[in-house]
């Protein structure tokens, strides 16, 4: 998840990001000055962070498969009889900290994403009726797709710093030196796995996430790019190859 997005953020060496096929320079993705838009970066975090939770929580409801981190979340409130909301929380929280021992630096959107995502993925789960027509199921996993690269280009452009998940990609990946790619790859195929043993849903959804949430969130990331405070250099770019990811 959102880490979010949940669930994704790449940091390289040369102090770069790549988050979910986009790339970002550090000045960008981490937290940044007050300046004359702080008010809209504010509101675009919040919303942005509560509507990634609403569509992790349609995923849910729609039930032809989730993101690799909510598998994981879903396996473990099957597992606990919490919902899923709340372990997203408490799994986000013990993530973050993990990141005491690599030496990452939260920021403001990194310890709120941490509560707003779970409490906004309950509010759904508790307002939504359940569906079970194949024919409601399939629109809805699409729409929430959608809505999750629109909530992601939101918290991201406000650039409050990564959500606990992608931070402890980045951290491990530039403690130990490994590719980006490989530490990403191996927590979340360790994730998916855990979870899927624990009863978390994998499908076709989990697949059309992994491929559609890069360009989707590229897109979006553009149309709402805040304005960067005074004298603060940003950019935001086409990603390499390496930035496509199985999303979290």
């Amino acid at each position: 998840m959102v880490d979010l997005c949940s669930q994704a953020t790449e940091c390289h060496a040369t102090g770069h990001y790549h988050h979910r096929g986009l790339h970002l320079s550090a000045s960008t993705a981490s937290s940044t000055p007050p300046g004359p838009g702080l008010t809209r970066r504010l509101l675009q975090l919040y919303v942005g962070l509560a509507l990634y939770g609403v569509s992790s929580g349609l995923l849910v409801e729609a039930g032809l498969g989730l993101e690799p981190w909510n598998v994981l979340h879903q396996g473990l409130a099957e597992l606990t009889g919490l919902s899923i909301g709340v372990v997203s929380i408490i799994v986000g929280a013990l993530v973050l900290l993990l990141w005491i021992p690599i030496r990452q630096r939260p920021g403001l959107g990194t310890v709120s994403n941490v509560f707003v995502v779970g409490i906004a993925m309950d509010g759904a789960l508790a307002v939504v009726p359940d569906v079970h027509a194949l024919g409601i199921r399939i629109p809805l996993m699409v729409a929430a797709i959608v809505l999750n690269g629109a909530a992601t280009g939101l918290y991201i452009a406000a650039s409050f710093g990564p959500g606990p998940r992608d931070g402890l990609m980045t951290g491990l990946h530039r403690r130990t030196g490994r590719s980006v790619r490989l530490v990403r790859t191996t927590i979340e195929i360790a994730v998916v796995v855990t979870g899927f043993v624990l009863g978390g849903t994998i499908g076709v959804g989990t697949v059309l996430y992994a491929v559609a949430i890069g360009p989707l969130a590229q897109v979006f990331l553009r149309l709402f790019a805040a304005p960067a405070p005074p004298g603060a250099p940003t950019s935001v770019t086409g990603a390499s190859p390496e930035g496509a990811i199985l999303p979290g």
